[in-house]
Formats: C-alpha cells, structure tokens, sequence
C-alpha cells in the first residue's frame, strides 16, 4: 500500500487491516491510496516498484548484482527505497542505491530492515507469513 509492503487476509473482498498498519504505512483510514494486491502462494519474492525496476532496467552492472543477491536482500532494498516519505528522498535514494549496486553493495547500508520503519507497531503476521513447517514466533 503506497509502497509499503505488506501481507493481509483478504476476506469477502475486503482486506483485514489493522490501525497499527495503517500508521505505519502513513495513511488514514478513509484515505485514497494505491494498494496492489498479489497471492500469495503466487509472489514468493517482494514486489519490486515500477519506478526501481525501471532503473534497474536502465543500470546493467546494478541489474546484474539485484539477480544475483537474496530475495531478503532485494527486500531490504526495497525497503529501505519504499520508506522514504518525500518523493524526492525515494528519487535520491534509487539513485544512490543503483550506485551502491554497482559497486558491489549487496545490502542497503544503515538500514536495519522493516522493524524499524515500522517501529514494532505491525506484527509480523501482517508483513510476513508463516512458511509451512516454522516454528510459530521463530
């Protein structure tokens, strides 16, 4: 949702959002926003936004490093581009991320991952489902 991924429920047509998410996200209830909505049996990697997989498209040597980092690093990547507030910041940091690509980086640096931008404020059965077989709360 703007961004910001997440995981709900999806039930009679209506997703199951909590207020907490909500405000993690930044947007209101009632609030006009974007949401793209995937399976997930389907999706087992992040989605990656137009605006970074565009760049990526454009960046060969960057492109050739996102393929070959972890799905848990190409979240991260996204991530830490997604939590930006301002357009510019997110621009900034697509660019900067593309550089660090380049160079090898294969994880955002200073970037502690979703826990911090959502401030422990979503649990984590509505950012990340359960894998079959894991240990609950592992």
């Amino acid at each position: 949702m703007d961004g910001f991924p997440f995981r709900a429920p999806l039930i009679e047509g209506k997703l199951q959002l909590s207020e907490a998410l909500f405000e993690a996200i930044g947007t209101k209830i009632g609030e006009v926003a974007k949401v793209e909505v995937t399976r997930i049996g389907d999706e087992p990697e992040v989605r990656v936004p137009e605006d970074l997989l565009a760049a990526l498209a454009g960046c060969p040597p960057a492109f050739a490093l996102w393929q070959d980092v972890t799905p848990m690093a190409r979240r991260e990547w996204v991530r830490w581009i997604a939590s930006g507030k301002l357009e510019a910041t997110r621009i900034k940091r697509i660019e900067v991320g593309l550089d660090k690509l380049t160079k090898g980086m294969r994880r955002p640096c200073c970037f502690p991952g979703i826990n911090f931008v959502t401030k422990d404020l979503v649990g984590p059965e509505e950012t990340w489902v359960t894998l079959p077989g894991s240990k609950k709360g592992a």
